[in-house]
């Protein structure tokens, strides 16, 4: 369990669970990108297969060890990274192999990462065998938002809700983590991540690079060049929605940060310092604003192309 950071209530619970044999065959595990979804699921994966008897998962046993590696046979990735959304074929996929017993494990786990891009046909497919399943068969539904799930579905998942590590938590981590970083820019980092860890370790790894799009974004907007950012905007409607709320985000933080440049605070990015100067605060405001919106739509299930189209009409270039 100490692969998890903080979260100790959470840990205590499945600690106890572990210890009493009490694993459930469905567990929703729930929080933002970089929260630690994928490392509490193998956790709890590696629970469900541990041979040692005792202190479960030991993380020594062979059945533990290739769970936390990667590699075991038994746990199974549902998923088609290629595609938007989950499809109903997925799903059925998935459901047709449960009734094959495991290959050398004690459960056969079906791990579902992007549990929140099933569409209402996957997801009752997946209820139809979530309802009433083999005993070997455990079920890890991993979302960034819960509400996005059928109620039947959530209704039959145990909900394990991840939560922000503390400030000292976190600057810790990232400090044994990065060690040629300074601490002000581990809390820089960490400030802007707001408690989750995983964004964090991005932001440092990214260091101060900014994608093309970002660069071209702050240059249309600088200029008020109304063509030049539609012209950026049409092509990123075909992108997949895991691809481009990263993107919007980033040209959030460029305006948060265009906004301290005019409020006397120095900039590290020269996209934002000249965005500072170019627009008033409340021209930047406004457009920050409308980035946050576009981002609560993606997370409510609009489409990349819709969510781009309405920044067209909302973003104030003139």
């Amino acid at each position: 369990m100490e692969r998890l950071l903080g979260n100790e209530r959470l840990k205590a619970g499945l600690s106890a669970a572990f210890a009493s044999n009490r694993l459930s065959h469905c567990y929703l595990i729930a929080g933002p990108a970089g929260s630690g979804k994928h490392t509490l699921a193998r956790i709890l994966a590696a629970a469900m297969e541990c041979t040692a008897g005792s202190r479960r998962p030991c993380g020594v046993c062979l059945q533990c060890r290739k769970v936390l590696d990667g590699v075991h046979p038994d746990l199974i990735t549902v998923d088609d990274p290629a595609k938007k959304t989950v499809s109903v074929e997925t799903i059925r996929k998935a459901r047709a192999d449960v009734y094959i017993k495991p290959n050398e494990g004690l459960r056969k786990i079906y791990l579902i990462p992007r549990a929140m891009d099933m569409n209402p046909a996957a997801q009752n497919a997946l209820l139809k065998v979530i309802e009433e399943p083999p005993d070997y068969a455990a079920f890890l539904l991993l979302t960034d938002a819960a509400e996005r799930l059928l109620p039947t579905i959530r209704s039959r998942a145990v909900p394990l809700q991840l939560a922000p590590l503390s400030e000292t938590e976190g600057l810790a981590a990232l400090a044994a983590r990065f060690p040629g970083k300074g601490r002000e820019e581990l809390a820089d980092a960490w400030s802007r991540a707001e408690g989750w860890l995983g964004q964090a370790e991005q932001l440092l790894r990214e260091g101060e690079s900014l994608a093309p799009e970002t660069q071209a974004f702050a240059d249309a907007f600088a200029r008020r060049d109304k063509l030049g950012l539609t012209e950026l905007l049409v092509p990123l409607e075909r992108k997949k929605r895991e691809e481009l709320a990263p993107l919007l985000t980033q040209w959030a933080e460029l305006l948060s940060r265009a906004l301290a440049v005019r409020a006397g605070q120095p900039g590290r990015w020269e996209a934002a310092r000249r965005v500072g100067r170019s627009r008033t605060s409340a021209e930047s405001l406004r457009a920050l604003r409308s980035l946050r919106r576009a981002l609560e739509l993606l997370q409510g299930n609009v489409s990349p192309g819709a969510v781009c189209g309405a920044l067209q009409v909302w973003l104030d270039v003139n």
